[in-house]
């Protein structure tokens, strides 16, 4: 009883002592398992991926906003104010009335905050280029969203900004792969996953392991000096005595 009690007080001291070159040796001796639940982890991410997640496909298109001058000379300065005011015409990308036109454009089934969703506005830093994205599940419904969303946001530009003329950079591609989900990147996730709470799972257990295993278990954390060790005949390894 006293020296289980002892034992209880080894283990729980102020500080615990983490041995690095244990934990190490505990990964290797369970390296078969370690090996499995990574390529599980990769396995599920790769069918989860391939065969549960809807493929979306993404289509770009861009424009040119180009504001009203009084003369042919264009400064540096109405390069900078053109730059800053892109950002809000990117705004106007989503607003209602142009997300309103083009579902009532191509008789889109959904509301104009599901729309929303499907669209990204990207800036070029300190161009007047806007590039819109839109993903979604149909590779040609998602070029005519695309198409139809520039148009609508051109004729938005014009209307509420004042500008002289938006033109089209790039109309909207056809997509011909899926872009997410990204099979790949998430098999790599799932590796990686696997192998990490795989390991966590296997250090934890080794932390919370508080059985004596060896005679510097007992002299450690017993305080009692060692007179002898019994081979345990049904282990294979001598180092697993019983004490």
């Amino acid at each position: 009883m006293e020296e289980n009690t002892r034992l209880a007080q080894g283990r729980r001291g102020d500080s615990v002592e983490i041995d690095l070159g244990e934990l190490l040796f505990e990964l290797w001796v369970n390296k078969w398992e370690l090996l499995l639940a990574t390529v599980f982890g990769g396995l599920l991410a790769f069918f989860l991926s391939a065969c549960v997640m809807t493929p979306k496909y993404t289509s770009v298109t861009s424009l040119y906003v180009l504001a009203q001058q009084d003369n042919e000379t264009i400064t540096t300065a109405d390069l900078t104010v053109g730059a800053q005011l892109t950002n809000d015409y990117a705004i106007l990308v989503t607003s209602r009335p142009v997300l309103e036109q083009t579902i009532a454009e191509l008789g889109l089934d959904m509301t104009t905050e599901e729309l929303g969703k499907l669209i990204h506005v990207e800036n070029e830093t300190n161009t007047r280029i806007l590039k819109i994205s839109v993903s979604y599940t149909d590779p040609l419904l998602v070029r005519r969203i695309a198409d139809s969303l520039r148009n609508a946001v051109g004729e938005q530009i014009v209307s509420v900004m004042n500008i002289d003329a938006v033109n089209t950079v790039e109309e909207a591609s056809l997509p011909t792969e899926p872009s997410e989900p990204g099979i790949l990147r998430n098999t790599l996730i799932g590796l990686a996953l696997g192998f990490f709470l795989s390991a966590g799972f296997l250090v934890i257990r080794n932390l919370l392991d508080d059985t004596v295993k060896t005679a510097e278990d007992v002299e450690h954390y017993l305080g009692l000096p060692v007179l002898g060790t019994i081979p345990d005949s049904k282990s294979k390894d001598i180092s697993k005595a019983k004490v």
